[in-house]
């Protein structure tokens, strides 16, 4: 048996600002063709229609699960949260879609997608997979605190990301078996259409059984390039404090659509409208500079290219805007505690997640 450490992607504080959109907008699709309104799915969330199409918008835990709660309660067919689930589309899940289907391997995709699924808008507090013999297991944990509104969240999640694995694959995803900890609902029929697998309800775990072999399967439109962009711009955003300022998103997005290196506090300045004093200024009233915005996008840029690249170490310190590679093996050790050769080293004998 191999065990994938468990994965963390809910935030402690319910109520900060640390979820994107992603995915909502093939629940806003379906409730639509159901005759009812993004402003009456989004009502009493403080959440406005024009989100669905900002990438920098955010919402917390709880006005998630209110969006929920208006879905279930305004929908005229039970199966609502299937029926969005099926919608789905790479492109509803942006940057996060396209590193999955981007992935050399299901198994790299499925990696990706349970270490940032924070992205995705998690419900859980956990979530785990291991593998046994032939069967992979993903299951979720904390389902209890979600009350009543457990069997709406799991149809929605368990149809969108079969739904999202399939395009990854091209194919069929190969779910064996789906095991929830409810009650059959009225239109339980509809969990075999949906899945085509064994269903198991009112158990006392909520998991996900499919065909191990799957996770070596290469991804059809597998890019190298596609996904190293696409991770290195996750890992940004996931990077990103709760309710941190416009004025520092704005940086962080700027440094990373620079094509070959950040650009400059001066170029900054330029680039977003303002003196050079008053963008140091407005930094400084919170507490930061632009060297420790910079510092911090280098160092999360250079980790990924360590752990998932074969690039030279002077080609990464080129890459996060290093002059040489004495300087950036200097900085990443005042970063990390490590050379990033040992860095390097440490994170490839690390336990295999598949």
């Amino acid at each position: 048996m191999t065990t994938i450490k468990i994965v963390n992607p809910l935030s402690a504080d319910l109520d900060a600002p640390t979820q994107t959109l992603l995915g909502l907008g093939a629940l806003a699709a379906e409730l639509a063709a159901q005759g009812v309104s993004v402003k009456d799915l989004f009502a009493r969330t403080g959440v406005q229609p024009a989100d669905l199409e900002d990438p920098q918008a955010r919402i917390s835990h709880r006005q998630r699960l209110t969006i929920y709660r208006n879905a279930r309660a305004l929908a005229k067919h039970s199966d609502v949260a299937l029926r969005a689930g099926a919608r789905q589309r790479i492109s509803d899940y942006g940057i996060y879609g396209y590193a999955m289907v981007s992935s050399s391997t299901f198994g790299e995709a499925l990696k990706f997608s349970v270490e940032h699924a924070a992205m995705a808008g998690p419900v859980v507090m956990q979530i785990s997979l291991r593998v046994e013999d032939n069967t992979a297991i993903l299951r979720s944990h904390g389902v209890e605190a979600l009350g009543d509104l457990l069997p709406f969240v799991a149809e929605f999640w368990r149809s969108s990301m079969t739904s999202l694995f399939s395009k990854v694959l091209e194919a069929p995803f190969p779910t064996k078996r789906m095991v929830f900890p409810f009650a059959p609902p009225v239109h339980w029929r509809n969990y075999g259409r949906m899945f085509n697998c064994q269903i198991d309800f009112g158990k006392d775990t909520m998991e996900w059984h499919f065909d191990a072999g799957v996770l070596d399967l290469p991804c059809p439109n597998a890019n190298p390039i596609t996904v190293q962009v696409c991770q290195q711009f996750c890992d940004v955003v996931m990077a990103e404090r709760p309710g941190e300022d416009d004025l520092v998103r704005k940086i962080r997005t700027a440094c990373l659509n620079s094509s070959k290196r950040f650009p400059t506090a001066d170029e900054m300045a330029e680039r977003l409208g303002l003196s050079l004093r008053t963008l140091y200024r407005r930094l400084a009233e919170d507490g930061l500079s632009y060297k420790e915005i910079l510092d911090n996008m280098r160092r999360t840029v250079a980790i990924e290219f360590l752990e998932n690249t074969h690039l030279q170490i002077d080609q990464v310190a080129e890459r996060v805007g290093f002059s040489d590679g004495a300087s950036f093996r200097k900085a990443f050790r005042k970063w990390t505690g490590s050379s990033p050769t040992d860095y390097r080293r440490s994170s490839t004998e690390r336990v295999p997640v598949v």
